[in-house]
């Protein structure tokens, strides 16, 4: 029996080829079909897209003839965005989801992000196991009725809900610069920009790096990594723009810089929606991930809010959302998940938000932030190669334990003393230890334990 090696803990990713190429496709497709059957015998359609990748069409027409060989129906949306996927599963009652995405990786590999009716992740606790098993297996039934592939390229839907989560009435003249990455995003803004011109919404983009391109001439687009941040700082800066934004491949995570062409940690961006929703809407609960979250706490302590923690990554954190019924998530990687938005991540929703509340209180995006970044310093995410991640985390924890006030270990090794913590974890999904420290208003002692830690960690 074959072993695919590109199942993960909650999508599907590996080199191109080797590990994922049309063949595999068209198994997993014919798996996801026949998993979605078990679930639901009465199940008929199925949403598939895909980032702009020079494989991802092929991968995506295999997938397709996967699923309609299981006898679905596949709504094709064409070149797009994880999060339209997303929408499109909900807004058209289908069964299931797929888009056919490597998002930020390099440009060697291709992926795909599965979802079950309502958008709900399939992760390895949810389905993605037995997906992988029938797909190694390939023991599929004859095709008695083959489904069809219906186009449905139109995105007004789903522009019309991303609107719909800000006053339009609210904003007020900003200059935006936006960078897609060559990456899917481009299409949607140009979208909007038509609706802002037809509606007189005072918003202009300034676009780089914007036409869609597999080639991707500007590198992956990957806006965590400092080196890929420059052409938007330096646009932001030459054009006196309020905020950029930058997005990777497959726009489910935003990047923002404010009006000097700072980046802003995505810890900082948290914190910030964590107080829009809890200031109009009281007692609501947000949740966050284990790696930096004093300053979200802080917040919804304040708002008489409540925010409760999840493990990393996004499978996890909307299955903790669903059961707080939680209003908003954030994690520091600069996913954003919204209840209104089917407890999805979007990367489109933040901007929308942000902009609107730097037209409601007159403010620029660098004041907006200033007090979060001054009351608890980080080291933003620092990640580093090591041979033996068990055996590092032993280490730190040898060391450190004995003057902890808290220790966490449900995603990696928290521990937190009076004036300062760190969470040091592995990744899900790259062979990386990752290490995040903060302080309370103390940037040296941050510096200088970030620096301890890692010198433990080598």
């Amino acid at each position: 029996m074959q072993q695919l090696t590109c199942f993960k803990a909650y999508d599907i990713r590996g080199r191109l080829e080797s590990e994922i190429n049309p063949a595999i496709a068209y198994q997993i497709g014919r798996a996801m079909g026949i998993f979605l059957q078990t679930e639901n015998p009465q199940a008929s359609t199925v949403v598939v897209g895909g980032d702009v990748r020079l494989t991802s069409e092929a991968l995506k027409q295999q997938v397709s003839e996967g699923l309609t060989d299981c006898g679905l129906d596949v709504i094709d949306l064409g070149m797009t965005g994880t999060e339209e996927v997303y929408f499109a599963t909900r807004f058209l009652q289908a069964d299931g989801g797929v888009e056919v995405t490597a998002s930020h990786n390099p440009i060697d590999f291709n992926g795909m992000k599965m979802v079950r009716r309502e958008a709900q992740p399939i992760s390895n606790d949810s389905g993605l196991l037995d997906i992988k098993h029938l797909a190694e297996a390939q023991n599929f039934p004859e095709v008695k009725v083959k489904g069809r592939v219906i186009p449905r390229l139109s995105k007004a839907d789903y522009i019309q809900e991303m609107l719909s989560f800000v006053d339009m009435q609210a904003l007020k003249p900003l200059k935006l610069v936006v960078n897609a990455g060559n990456g899917a995003a481009g299409p949607i803004i140009d979208a909007m920009q038509d609706f802002f011109e037809q509606n007189h919404v005072p918003i202009s983009f300034i676009k780089i790096h914007h036409e869609p391109d597999g080639h991707f001439p500007n590198g992956i687009p990957n806006p965590i990594l400092p080196e890929l941040r420059q052409p938007t700082i330096d646009a932001v800066i030459q054009e006196k723009a309020d905020m950029g934004i930058a997005w990777d491949g497959d726009f489910d995570r935003c990047f923002l810089f404010d009006e000097k062409g700072q980046f802003i940690e995505g810890y900082y961006i948290v914190g910030l929606l964590t107080e829009a929703f809890l200031k109009q809407n009281q007692g609501e609960i947000v949740i966050h991930d284990p790696r930096l979250y004093w300053n979200t706490q802080f917040l919804a302590q304040k708002h008489k809010g409540q925010a409760v923690v999840s493990k990393t990554g996004h499978a996890f954190i909307k299955e903790k959302m669903r059961q707080q019924d939680a209003i908003y998530g954030g994690e520091m990687s600069a996913h954003h998940y919204f209840r209104d938005f089917g407890y999805c991540d979007s990367g489109m929703i933040p901007w929308l938000l942000v902009a609107e509340m730097l037209s409601k209180q007159g403010k620029p995006l660098s004041a907006l932030i200033e007090n979060y970044v001054q009351s608890y310093p980080s080291s933003g995410e620092i990640n580093l190669t090591v041979a033996d991640a068990q055996a590092v985390l032993s280490k730190v924890k040898k060391a450190l334990l004995q003057d902890a006030i808290c220790v966490d270990e449900m995603d990696g090794l928290s521990l937190e003393f009076e004036t300062w913590r760190f969470n040091l974890r592995s990744s899900n999904t790259e062979p990386v230890m990752r290490l995040n420290v903060e302080s309370k208003q103390d940037v040296a002692l941050m510096q200088q334990k970030t620096q301890e830690l890692l010198q433990l960690m080598r």
